[in-house]
C-alpha cells in the first residue's frame, strides 16, 4: 500500500497570499536606508526589463484572487510612473546644475542679457531650461513687452500675465496685428522729390498701393488693457510707450480707463481701433500731461468729424511737450488744425495724411517773425482738400525766410491738389516754378510731391466714396521727430472751398470775435 501523500495546504489559508502590506510588514522598507537598499539592488539588475516582468508574472500567478492580481498590476504601474517622473525630474536638475555650471554668465547679467530680447525670443529662452527659466521670468526682462504680430496670437491671459509679470517694471507695451513689414518700405526707402512722377503701370494709386491692415480678427478683446489698471494702476505708472493695433474688440471707454492708468506715457500709438478720436484725445490731455509723441490713425477713413476747439484747446495745454503728432484720416478742419500746430510750442513733426476738410491754410500767418515756429517735418500726402492756391503760398513763405526748420515736406497727392474755388477741379502739375526756386534756395530740403500724370481723368466724388467705406488703416511708421526740442509765419488767407468743411471759419487774417472764435486766444 503506497504511503499517503500529505494534501497541499490550501492558498487562502496562506498568510503570505494577500498583498497586504499591513498583513506584512517585513516586506515594505522601514525607512529612506531600506528604500534605498531595494532601489540600489533594483537598478542593478542586469537584465531590469526581463527580470522584472519575470517577477511580476510570478507574483501575479501566486494570487488566487483576481482583485489581488488587478491591485498587483496597479502598483506595479504607479510605481514605474513614480520611478520614470523621479528620474526625469533628477536629470533635469542635474542638466540644471550642469548649466550653471558651465554657463559663463551670472544670473544677474543673464538677466540683463535676456531683457534686451525681444518678447517672443525670450518665451523660447525661457523654454529652453529651467536655469534659463527662473533668469527668464524676472521682471527685468518684461520691461518692453511686444506682443505684435501679423497673424493673431495671443489673448488677453497671455497679456495680463507678461503684464503682471513686469509688475512696476513695465516700460513699453506693443499688442495687436501689426501692419506688414512692407508698410514701412515708403518712408524707408530714399527720399526723393518729383513734381511729376508717373504712376505705376499696374495704375493703383498710392494708398492702394499701401499694405492693407487689420484683415485679420484680433484675439484681444476690450479688457486686454485691465492688468494696467489693477493694484491701483502699478505696472502703468511707469509706462512710457502704449502701441495698439486693429485690436476690434477695443471701445472708448477701455482705452480711456488704461490712459487713466498712465499717468507718464511719452508715446502713444493707436492704429485701426473703432474709438473716438475726440474722447481719446480727452483722455490724453486729462491724464498723460507728459506725452510727447502722439500717433493717432482712423479705422474708417474720413468718417470721424468728432474732434471740436475745446478738445484741441485742452490738448495743447495739458499736454505741452509734444514734439510729434499725426492724426491721419479723420476729419479735421483747418481751424482746429491750427489750434494744434500753433498751440504745441515744440512741436516738429507733423502728419495729417489722408485726412479730409484740410484746406492748407492753417499754415498761413503760422511761421516768421520773431517767434519761429520749430517745425521740421510736415506729412500732407493724398489730403483731398489741400488747395494748389494755400501750396503755393506755402513755397512763397519759404522763399522769404519763412519755416526755416523745416527739412522734410510732402505735399504728394494721389488725386492731385485742390483748385482755389472747387475742389472737384484738380491741378496735377502744381507749382512747378516755385518748387524749382524753393529747392535751389534750400537745397538741404527734402521734398515729395507726386502727383498722377497731367489728364488723368479722375471721378473725385467715386474716390473719396471709395475711400470712405474701405475701412482699412495703415501705419506710416516714423521716428523723425522724437531726438531734440526745438520753436511762428506768412501772411494771408483765403476762404474755404465748397465741400471741405471749413465754411463757417472766418478768416484768421481778419478781426474775429472772442465768442466765435475763441480757440486762438486760449494759448496764445
Amino acid at each position: 500500500m503506497d504511503p499517503v501523500v500529505p494534501k497541499r495546504p490550501c492558498p487562502s489559508a496562506d498568510p503570505s497570499s494577500s498583498f497586504d502590506a499591513s498583513s506584512s510588514p517585513s516586506r515594505v522598507p522601514s525607512g529612506p536606508m531600506a528604500m534605498d537598499r531595494v532601489l540600489e539592488a533594483l537598478l542593478a539588475l542586469p537584465d531590469p526589463s526581463v527580470a522584472l516582468e519575470l517577477s511580476l508574472e510570478s507574483l501575479i500567478d501566486s494570487r488566487l484572487l483576481e482583485s489581488d492580481k488587478d491591485r498587483l498590476i496597479e502598483g506595479a504601474m504607479e510605481a514605474g510612473s513614480a520611478l520614470l517622473e523621479a528620474a526625469r525630474r533628477s536629470a533635469r536638475r542635474r542638466a540644471s546644475k550642469h548649466n550653471f555650471s558651465s554657463w559663463p554668465l551670472a544670473s544677474d547679467l543673464t538677466i540683463k542679457v535676456f531683457s534686451k530680447l525681444d518678447t517672443q525670443s525670450l518665451c523660447h529662452a525661457a523654454a529652453t531650461c529651467s536655469m534659463f527659466n527662473k533668469c527668464a521670468t524676472d521682471p527685468m526682462c518684461y520691461a518692453n513687452i511686444d506682443l505684435t504680430a501679423e497673424v493673431p496670437k495671443v489673448n488677453n491671459t497671455v497679456v495680463s500675465t507678461m503684464i503682471q509679470r513686469a509688475g512696476k517694471n513695465l516700460q513699453s507695451l506693443k499688442l495687436g496685428i501689426r501692419p506688414s513689414p512692407a508698410s514701412a518700405t515708403e518712408l524707408c526707402r530714399p527720399l526723393s522729390y518729383s513734381t511729376r512722377n508717373p504712376m505705376d503701370t499696374s495704375g493703383l494709386s498710392w494708398s492702394q498701393k499701401r499694405p492693407r491692415q487689420g484683415r485679420e480678427t484680433s484675439l484681444l478683446t476690450r479688457s486686454c488693457l485691465l492688468a494696467l489698471s489693477v493694484d491701483g494702476g502699478a505696472a502703468g505708472t511707469l509706462l512710457r510707450s502704449l502701441h495698439l493695433y486693429n485690436i476690434d474688440k477695443m471701445d472708448n471707454s477701455a482705452l480711456c480707463t488704461a490712459l487713466s492708468a498712465c499717468p507718464y506715457l511719452l508715446d502713444l500709438e493707436v492704429v485701426g481701433l473703432h474709438v473716438e478720436l475726440k474722447r481719446t484725445l480727452d483722455a490724453v490731455s486729462s491724464n498723460c500731461h507728459c506725452i510727447e509723441r502722439l500717433l493717432f490713425e482712423s479705422s474708417d477713413t474720413g468718417r470721424d468729424d468728432s474732434l471740436n476747439s475745446a478738445t484741441c484747446i485742452d490738448l495743447v495745454n495739458g499736454c505741452p511737450n509734444i514734439v510729434s503728432l499725426a492724426l491721419r484720416g479723420f476729419k479735421l478742419h483747418d481751424h482746429k488744425v491750427r489750434i494744434l500746430v500753433k498751440g504745441s510750442r515744440h512741436l516738429k513733426f507733423v502728419d495729417f495724411s489722408t485726412s479730409y476738410s484740410i484746406t492748407g491754410t492753417f499754415l498761413r500767418n503760422l511761421s516768421g517773425g520773431t517767434n519761429a515756429h520749430p517745425l521740421e517735418v510736415l506729412i500732407l500726402r493724398d489730403c483731398l482738400h489741400l488747395k494748389e492756391v494755400e501750396v503755393s503760398h506755402l513755397f512763397s513763405a519759404m522763399l522769404v525766410g519763412d519755416f526755416k526748420l523745416l527739412r522734410y515736406l510732402d505735399i504728394s497727392n494721389k488725386d492731385g491738389l485742390s483748385a482755389e474755388n472747387d475742389w472737384n477741379y484738380r491741378c496735377y502739375n502744381p507749382c512747378t516754378q516755385l518748387i524749382s526756386l524753393v529747392l535751389k534756395q534750400r537745397p538741404e530740403l527734402c521734398l515729395l510731391a507726386k502727383f498722377p500724370p497731367e489728364g488723368s481723368l479722375i471721378d473725385i466724388d467715386l474716390i473719396a466714396d471709395s475711400e470712405i467705406s474701405s475701412g482699412t488703416s495703415s501705419l506710416m511708421l516714423y521716428n523723425l521727430a522724437f531726438d531734440s526740442y526745438l520753436t511762428n509765419s506768412s501772411e494771408n488767407s483765403y476762404s474755404s472751398d465748397q465741400g471741405s468743411g471749413n465754411e463757417d471759419v472766418p478768416d484768421l487774417n481778419f478781426p474775429y470775435d472772442e465768442d466765435i472764435f475763441f480757440d486762438e486766444l486760449e494759448f496764445l
